[in-house]
Formats: structure tokens, sequence, C-alpha cells
């Protein structure tokens, strides 16, 4: 038979790609704080993550190239089956809901007494007298002048303990999630989903988009580049869930529309980094912008790490 026979019809449409991850050994969980209605993040052991989309009949890896429906699925799990064994698999999948509605409920249920928003709402700005001053202009190094421009710009306040939290925002500019560094913690407030951290000098449309891993990296690349009008920088907080891709999705498509536009992919150095920025590759093409990859120049570092090394050569000259 080939593959546009009745039976083959029926398992595209009738087997949830989540119902397969779900009942992997060892099982697939969903992230209820990523997923979407549309889109749903699932993980299973350290740093494996894949996505649902098209209502549960398509899915992608976010740190490959691995996509496509649930036949592609059954072979990506185990690609030494031939396509009528894959298909015998997916007969027993005919009829079976995944578990996410349970999952949904489950978070809405323990979701914390305060949002990010609401909490982020009660924190003071941030003046030159912030027990976190001294954690981002020594320690990370960054310059008084772009630390100004992101109080203004309401990106950053002031956290408990001389850390610093740092305001994820959607397109209509609402925080939904709020990253916490400082000097002793690494994470961020519960209850939030996480889009995009973004800073700009510019009103306007961007014409580049410079899209780093942590706010920090985004703001220390700002730094080392004199914040350049034209540049929307921006950070993911890491991997990118379903919001995430939207909004830089959003911000492509309008880009799409402005000749000389650029998507410039500043994440890590290292591996981790190289697989974002196939990926940032991957958007740009799809929306027909053009990319380049920023990648820091040093082995494992990030844009931080620049940022603080020139300060050390300069103060070395200087001295």
């Amino acid at each position: 038979m080939t593959r546009s026979d009745p039976e083959i019809e029926e398992l595209r449409e009738k087997v949830h790609c989540a119902v397969v991850l779900e009942r992997q050994s060892p099982p697939w969980r969903i992230d209820p704080a990523e997923s979407m209605k549309h889109c749903l993040k699932y993980r299973r052991g350290k740093g494996e993550v894949l996505i649902v989309n098209h209502e549960g009949r398509g899915w992608w890896d976010p740190r490959s190239d691995a996509k496509g429906d649930v036949f592609d699925l059954v072979q990506h799990f185990d690609p030494s089956l031939n396509f009528g064994h894959v298909r015998k698999t997916l007969r027993e999948f005919i009829g079976l809901s995944p578990s996410f509605p349970e999952a949904k409920r489950r978070r809405e249920k323990d979701l914390p007494d305060r949002l990010p928003a609401d909490r982020w709402a009660a924190r003071p700005r941030f003046a030159q007298d912030s027990p976190s001053w001294p954690y981002l202009t020594q320690k990370r190094g960054l310059p008084l002048q772009i630390l100004d421009i992101a109080n203004a710009a309401d990106v950053l306040r002031p956290g408990p303990y001389g850390s610093a939290w740092f305001a994820h925002r959607d397109d209509a500019g609402r925080v939904t999630h709020v990253e916490i560094r400082g000097p002793a913690y690494k994470g961020s407030l519960r209850g939030g989903t996480k889009v995009l951290f973004r800073f700009s000098r510019g009103s306007g449309h961007p014409t580049r988009f410079a899209l780093a891993e942590a706010p920090i990296d985004a703001l220390s690349l700002a730094a080392l580049e004199g914040l350049r009008q034209d540049t929307l920088y921006a950070a993911t907080g890491g991997g990118m869930g379903p919001a995430t891709i939207e909004a830089i999705e959003a911000i492509l498509a309008g880009m799409a529309k402005t000749p000389g536009a650029l998507f410039c992919s500043a994440a890590d150095a290292n591996p981790a980094g190289e697989r974002y920025a196939l990926r940032h590759q991957d958007l740009a093409a799809r929306a027909g912008v053009a990319f380049a990859r920023l990648a820091p120049p040093i082995v494992q570092g990030d844009w931080n790490d620049i940022l603080v090394r020139e300060q050390q050569a300069q103060l070395r000259r200087t001295t």
C-alpha cells in the first residue's frame, strides 16, 4: 500500500503526537508553564525537548532539524522501524487522548498567589544606591549609561539580596515572566511564561534584531556596540518555548517588510549556542529576513564575558 491509503490518513488524523510521547519509556511530560493551546512543550530527561503543534498532528525538535508527522515521530525514536512497523504501532494509539488537559488544571491550581507582573509592579525602580547596583556595574561590568537607559525603559528592577530582575514582555508590553540574576542566585519568578526580554533605543521598527540567550548578554552586547539606534536587543532566557518563538516570528514578520533588515544570532559561543543559532537561522529563512551569526569571540563564552574582559584590559592600560 502507498502512504495515501485511507488507513494512513486516519492514523495521521486521529493519533495525537502527544499520546506517542506520553507512552514512551521513560515517558515525556508536558511543561505547562511553557505550553500554549496550539503549541505544547514536552520534556524528558536533561535537555530533551520536543514541541507538538498543528493540533497534535505535527512535532519538531527545537535543538535540531528533526520534525514531521506522527509517523516520523515514531521513527525518530526507533529508526530501525520500517513504515509497516510504524503503522502497526500507531494502530494501538487510535482513540487515546493526551494528558495535557489534566496538567493544565494542575497548573491553574498550583499558580502562586501573586503573578510575576504583580510582583514586578511592587518593586521599586533602580537607583545608584540600590543594593543590586554593585552586582551589575562591578561584577557584570555594565556601564551606567546602559543601566540608566534600561531603567528608563523599565526592563530591569532591583530584587532582594542584591539581585536584579529582568522582565520578559509580550507584544503588548505586558510583563509575562521575570528572570532573576544575583551574586548567589540564578532563577526566575514562578507562574510566568517566557516570551522575550527586549531593549532598544529606537522607537520605530528595528532594521536589526540581535538575539542573545540571557538579558545580561543582551545588555552587554548593547554596551559593546554603543547601543545602536537601529537594533532591537533581546534575549530568550535560554531555551525557546512556543511563546518565545511566536514573538520572534512576529518581530521577523515586521522586519521582512524593511529593506536591509538583519537578524543576528548573538547566542553563546558553545555547542548549545550553536544549536540555538541554527534554530534562529531557520526562523530567519522562513520569514525571508537576512541572517548573520554574531558569536562572542571567546571559546565557551558569552557577551558579558567579552564586556568584562574588555573592561579589565582597559583598566590595565590606564594603570
